[in-house]
């Protein structure tokens, strides 16, 4: 687990930089760039379908482990939008409140504290 909180910490910190770099060159305008080169129909737009796939995989994922609770719906919004940005800060906070159980994580507490009932 030490490993992995590291590696969140450091996609954290190095993304942070990153982006507030970009920001400074580019300004916030992210989503006329990033469907721009959707439309455009090449590799740029390929990578960002493919991308704003796993977006929504985390999104999904995250209601999930929160049973689409209102909260948990809230919080797949923020998966979208946030991306990795949210979820370092996300699954840091929710290895330390999970005490370091992997299944809890991934999971959730409810789920993980059932037997038989680990895919509901």
């Amino acid at each position: 687990m030490f490993f992995f909180r590291g590696f969140l910490i450091v996609m954290f910190v190095a993304l942070s930089a990153y982006t507030g770099i970009v920001i400074s060159n580019h300004g916030w305008n992210l989503l006329a760039v990033f469907f721009g080169d959707m439309a455009e129909l090449a590799w740029p737009g390929q990578f960002n379908l493919d991308f704003a796939g796993f977006l929504a995989l985390s999104a999904i994922w995250t209601a999930w482990r929160h049973h689409f609770s209102p909260g948990g719906l809230a919080l797949g919004v923020v998966a979208f939008f946030g991306g990795m940005m949210f979820l370092t800060i996300y699954l840091l906070v929710a290895s330390y409140q999970v005490k370091s159980d992997v299944r809890a994580l991934l999971l959730g507490r409810l789920r993980a504290s059932s037997t038989g009932s680990a895919g509901r």
